[in-house]
């Protein structure tokens, strides 16, 4: 005879693709009760309103850490599979690999903070058949054909669609919210100011609605922690740390194959003999968008929340120009957003951290890095398990127990 449930009132603070992907798996799982068990998620701002918006969406069984990746892939394509993921959030196998190339800077264009002491402009040459031989050559694969084939040094394949895949990390997260809010769960807006406890044990959580209003109180036996990069200012004994990151998309002049590049760009420096070398990585998307990111940064704490990030225009300009300089279809295209996120980190090394920590009650699922996207869905299924199970039967998530950290 299968044991009865207690009632349960779970709050999960955060509302990006940990926190909305866990709401998604608590209410799927077959011990939640709609009738007798709450679930809230509670999310400053916006759901995807920090990275879990901004990401680039790549997908990899070559990801880290190993212990959660080839569950969390798996599942990811289980989603894509049950509801549609395709059209809904952008989901496909793609292509990925590692091209080393030189920048050709080309006319018309104002130079950025990163090159004014650029003097030479050259313009990108179009398509030819000699071009494309001279890739086919290097070993570029026949499908890329949208990065110009005079900057090129190196092609060295990464992933193959069996084992690479991506997402729209917007459309995958609102959905996952809107998919747990069909099955009970409740999202509340408004800013989580304190964790109550007694004996030992979760009671509630404090919280400041967006509207302004008077602080409120969510009762809780259950609360689980999936606030990114604002972790550590909910729960100050959590080693988060946090990553300003720029990014960029463009909508290139012409439709452009499903390759994610890591690149290594060799830019001239004026007439100069020094180059400097940049490392974009480059996510072609359906739907005729291209996203390119730069490196990270710790020049700007992190805000109170993810509607206060503070964009650094020239390192988005930066990042234009720098993919812009190896591809004809990207100068040709359109920018169509500029943005900066946040990524969390555990300073400490390692993580993320996922599962109990010494607080009975409190769970945790943070500090993922680039690679939150990848493994929501393998964090959430592990938590989900956690909560309605008791522990984690799915995976070995021992070498992430936040307990080794706190």
């Amino acid at each position: 005879m299968a044991t009865e449930q207690r009632k349960r009132n779970i709050v999960i603070i955060g509302g990006g693709i940990i926190g909305s992907t866990t709401a998604y798996f608590l209410s799927h799982h077959p011990n939640f009760n709609r009738e007798r068990d709450s679930i809230t998620l509670l999310e400053a701002t916006k759901i995807a309103g920090g990275a879990s918006g901004k990401a680039g969406g790549l997908l990899a069984l070559w990801a880290y850490p190993s212990c959660i990746v080839p569950l969390s892939y798996k599942l990811h394509q289980e989603l894509a599979e049950k509801h549609g993921g395709v059209d809904r959030w952008g989901y496909r196998a793609v292509h990925c690999g590692q091209i080393d190339m030189y920048g050709i800077l080309h006319k018309n264009k104002a130079p950025s903070s990163m090159d004014k002491d650029r003097l030479d402009y050259v313009s990108l040459q179009k398509r030819s058949e000699k071009a494309l031989g001279l890739l086919r050559a290097a070993g570029v694969p026949k499908e890329l054909d949208w990065v110009a084939a005079d900057g090129l040094r190196a092609y060295d394949e990464m992933g193959t669609p069996s084992t690479t895949a991506q997402v729209h990390p917007y459309q995958f997260t609102t959905s996952m919210a809107s998919l747990a809010e069909e099955q009970g769960v409740n999202i509340i807006y408004g800013s989580a100011t304190n964790i109550d406890q007694d004996a030992g044990a979760v009671k509630s959580v404090t919280y400041r609605p967006k509207d302004g209003s008077e602080e409120k109180t969510l009762d809780a036996d259950t609360i689980i922690l999936t606030a990114g990069p604002w972790t550590k200012t909910i729960w100050p004994d959590a080693p988060i740390s946090a990553l300003r990151a720029h990014s960029v998309t463009i909508r290139p002049s012409r439709p452009v194959s499903a390759y994610c590049l890591f690149t290594s760009i060799d830019l001239p420096r004026g007439n100069t003999r020094k180059s400097k070398t940049v490392t974009p990585e480059i996510y072609a998307r359906p739907n005729n968008e291209v996203y390119a990111c730069g490196e990270g940064d710790t020049l700007i704490p992190l805000p109170t929340s993810s509607d206060l990030v503070e964009v650094d225009e020239s390192r988005c300009q930066d990042i234009v120009d720098e993919v812009t300089s190896i591809s004809e279809e990207l100068r040709d295209g359109e920018v169509t957003a500029k943005q900066a996120c946040y990524l969390p980190n555990v300073s400490r090394g390692g993580g993320p951290m996922i599962g109990e920590t010494k607080v009975r009650g409190l769970l945790m699922g943070a500090g993922h890095t680039c690679w939150g996207i990848q493994n929501a869905p393998g964090t959430a299924k592990c938590l989900s398990e956690l909560v309605w199970e008791g522990k984690v039967k799915i995976a070995n998530l021992s070498s992430l127990d936040p307990k080794k950290y706190m």
